[in-house]
């Protein structure tokens, strides 16, 4: 099922247990869920809030409308 994630983060979070530091996918983007593989690096070059998709080979795609009613994972000020 395909689906349009607004997310608001571009690099990963580093979490660490045990000593060992793993990296969580930040951008979605990544082919080795749930860790990052660096492909959040194609997406230094977005404009904060706007909303992309990328196809098979990497290359982004602006949408030129917004969806007021996605879900989202920024922190609201009621949170």
């Amino acid at each position: 099922m395909a689906r349009l994630v607004k997310r608001y983060r571009s690099r990963p979070y580093a979490v660490t247990i045990g000593g060992e530091t793993k990296y969580i996918c930040g951008c979605g983007l990544s082919s080795t869920q749930p860790f990052c593989n660096g492909t959040h690096k194609i997406t230094q070059t977005e404009a904060p809030g706007t909303l992309s998709w990328y196809d098979q080979d990497g290359q982004r795609h602006d949408t030129p409308d917004s969806f007021p009613d996605i879900c989202s994972d920024e922190q609201t000020k009621d949170a």
